[in-house]
């Protein structure tokens, strides 16, 4: 049986084409750029052909985006990315970014991260997913940790920050059921 992808307050969907300039307006935000490690803002171009090609399937690309939408009028509020996806060790990246401000803190991105672990732990039958979080992003610590994310090891000055390195810690969250 395929898991829902919403629950009561939120929906996760595939990339639209509309979606290109909510992208431009998220990824080129350059506040978001040291959480996601980008170093130049992506041009219009880039954004469609990403979209465009975004439907592949997650075996063929490792990579799997999804928009982050209220469940009613399906306002567009963020992204939650499945990346590095591997298929041998059963295992993927989880990334998330609550990109309209005026919906931050409110419990969407904990709510997209029970509905994607749900997803990839019953659906797609991975062992785990992982991310890193800088040591100075605190919040960030806090949403996984509550999603039963555990701190597993610590990558000693591994993010450079306003010219200076900080430590980043992995995160790990594995299936509550695996397979035998």
């Amino acid at each position: 049986m395929k898991p829902s992808l919403q629950d009561e307050r939120i929906a996760l969907r595939a990339l639209e084409p509309e979606d290109v300039d909510l992208l431009m307006r998220w990824e080129n935000d350059e506040a978001n750029w040291p959480l996601s490690g980008t170093l130049a803002p992506y041009s219009r171009h880039i954004l469609r052909e990403y979209v465009a090609h975004s439907s592949a399937d997650i075996y063929s690309s490792r990579q799997l985006r999804l928009i982050i939408t209220e469940r009613t009028g399906e306002q567009a509020i963020g992204t939650i990315d499945l990346f590095d996806f591997d298929p041998f060790h059963l295992r993927a990246g989880v990334g998330i970014l609550i990109g309209e401000k005026s919906y931050r803190r409110q419990g969407h991105a904990s709510r997209a991260l029970t509905l994607i672990a749900r997803y990839g732990f019953q659906y797609l039958g991975l062992q785990q997913l992982y991310c890193t979080i800088g040591a100075n992003n605190q919040g960030s610590q806090r949403l996984f940790e509550k999603q039963g994310f555990k701190r597993s090891g610590t990558q000693a000055q591994w993010i450079r920050l306003n010219g200076r390195f900080e430590d980043a810690y992995f995160y790990q969250l594995l299936n509550p059921a695996p397979k035998k």
